[in-house]
């Protein structure tokens, strides 16, 4: 199988650095608790991080929807939960990729009913024409066709996480 870039690493530092600011400027004077969706989201949201300059804290969800297919099964899963509430917190829940909008759907409906200050989103990646649901990420890095991604934390069969840069795998 070969790999073609469609996402660079070094347009993802970029743009990453740029969603860093923008997401300092709206939080300022706040302090925020991010929220990463394991395991897709750790490269992405290690980045992130560096690059917001308001307070923050960590905590981590995993969810799952897709098993091993490359398709959603329009089913979603929560593997683990938060270690601690979100009552009354601001919060910002970083994912890896938007596809169908089911996951992260569902993941806000959770969130929001334990009552936030605020719940912002914010995705490397969306897939805006297979969405199945009404859901709109708040932060976006890029917008790509339909296209199976891997790399820079998105996988295939649990494989290519450590890519430095976003690729199509193809036959």
């Amino acid at each position: 199988m070969q790999v073609r870039v469609l996402i660079s690493a070094e347009e993802i530092a970029r743009r990453v650095q740029e969603l860093g600011r923008e997401i300092s400027a709206d939080y300022q004077g706040r302090s925020i608790l991010v929220i990463g969706i394991l395991k897709g989201a750790v490269v992405f949201m290690s980045d992130l991080i560096r690059h917001i300059s308001v307070p923050l804290e960590v905590d981590f969800m995993a969810i799952s929807s897709y098993g091993e297919a490359t398709e959603t099964s329009g089913v979603v899963q929560l593997l683990k939960d938060l270690d601690r509430p979100i009552e009354g917190r601001d919060i910002l829940v970083v994912e890896d990729i938007v596809d169908s909008g089911l996951t992260l759907s569902y993941l806000s409906q959770l969130l929001k009913s334990r009552k936030p200050a605020t719940l912002k989103t914010a995705v490397l990646l969306d897939k805006p024409e297979r969405r199945r649901t009404e859901f709109t990420p708040d932060y976006v890095g890029f917008a790509i066709p339909d296209e199976f991604v891997i790399g820079y934390g998105l996988d295939y069969n649990h494989r290519h996480r450590e890519l430095p840069y976003v690729g199509v795998l193809e036959k």
